[in-house]
């Protein structure tokens, strides 16, 4: 006798491309989210896209999503600290320091 092994059906999709029951069983799979779970998925030079995965009886799903990576709030934090080639609360930073060491006479 030999074992029949069943070989899944392998799928790439987009979210939004799937069925509404996928999309829900997605939802169950992930219902905190699934940003710790996505996989970064290279194409080629400089061409990648972010991925989960589900399984499904039949198939395995790869379905690419969405990222948007926001550095505007790094580049907000960064306006104003350095100015003028100084740090802005720099002196309070060395005076602070200055009353807990002690000098060597």
């Amino acid at each position: 006798m030999s074992k029949e092994t069943k070989v899944k059906r392998r799928v790439a999709t987009s979210l939004k491309n799937l069925s509404p029951e996928l999309q829900e069983e997605v939802r169950k799979k992930y219902p905190q989210g699934y940003t710790d779970h996505m996989i970064r998925v290279d194409k080629g030079p400089g061409d990648f896209f972010y991925a989960i995965v589900l399984e499904t009886e039949d198939t395995s799903y790869l379905i690419k999503v969405d990222v948007k990576v926001d550095d505007q709030l790094e580049d907000d934090e960064d306006k104003g600290f350095y100015d003028d080639d100084e740090i802005k609360g720099a002196d309070e930073i060395i005076d602070a320091t200055d009353d807990n060491f002690e000098e060597d006479e």
